[in-house]
């Protein structure tokens, strides 16, 4: 059996930890940081954990990293 790829747009977003969970950058970060509030732009640094369904739907495209 050949291996399965893995997808190259997951692998630059998502990060699994050790237990398994999906780490993803925060939303709303990309551009127009001035007219955000000061504490959105503090509550939205580093990265969060996805939701269930989105984990699923992340690991699919990630065969490897479970």
């Amino acid at each position: 059996m050949p291996k399965m790829k893995t997808k190259s747009s997951a692998k630059k977003r998502f990060k699994v930890t050790a237990t398994g969970k999906v780490l993803a950058g925060q939303a709303g970060k990309r551009h127009g940081m001035i007219k955000r509030t000061n504490k959105f732009i503090r509550d939205a640094r580093g990265m969060s954990t996805l939701s269930d369904p989105d984990q699923k739907l992340a690991k699919r495209y990630m065969p490897y990293d479970r």
